[in-house]
């Protein structure tokens, strides 16, 4: 799988932008990753529901990721609703998705660990009614010099179709595995500040 090496304005989704310049104004000299901490987007309330949180367990490619929080929209659309909430964390990614779904996306998580970077990608997908979706996935990386500790996910559905249906788009029913249009590294144009300026006071925990 092939990644473009990309900058923040490879990211078409406002609210993932705005996500983004989050991550970057807290990625401070001479740390080579935000801490999670350090992490106050404006708005997160309004965000999510359309965002999941792991915690990184063990290195490369036997790297498992662990979800700690997953939004309510997501929940739709990896048809889990039947699945009590409290019960749909503390689970690994591969066990919530499946094995082929996993083995299909897991290189977009794998890389944003290896490079430390915020991975985009773009997956085309249908709707039950077959209506044409564009996924858009933005991961971001947390942890510290030895490497990601965590990696906080933001996930958007759009269709030039303008209406579809969100329930099930991502699920485990038999349909065509999801065509990945685009796969980017976000690695040009990151500066690191001298000095972490808090973005928000208003703090709301993703765990």
């Amino acid at each position: 799988m092939q990644f473009e090496s990309a900058n923040p304005s490879v990211v078409r989704s406002i609210r993932q932008r705005d996500l983004l310049n989050t991550w970057l104004r807290a990625l401070v000299k001479p740390r080579p990753l935000p801490r999670l901490a350090d992490y106050q987007p404006e708005c997160i309330a309004d965000e999510i529901p359309d965002m999941m949180r792991f915690e990184v367990e063990g290195v490369g490619e036997g790297a498992r990721f662990l979800i700690t929080q997953e939004g309510a929209t997501l929940a739709k659309v990896y048809g889990s609703e039947h699945i009590d909430p409290a019960h749909r964390t503390n689970r690994y990614l591969d066990d919530a998705i499946g094995p082929g779904r996993y083995e299909h996306v897991v290189t977009l998580y794998r890389t944003c660990l290896a490079c430390k970077r915020p991975t985009y990608s773009i997956s085309l997908v249908q709707d039950a009614d077959g209506r044409d979706v564009q996924y858009e996935r933005l991961l971001l990386p947390f942890g510290s010099a030895d490497g990601v500790e965590q990696i906080v996910g933001s996930y958007k559905a759009i269709s030039i179709d303008g209406r579809f249906k969100i329930r099930n788009l991502m699920g485990m029913r038999p349909r065509p595995v999801p065509e990945i249009i685009v796969r980017a590294i976000i690695d040009q144009d990151i500066v690191r500040s001298s000095t972490h300026v808090r973005t928000s006071e208003d703090v709301v925990e993703l765990d």
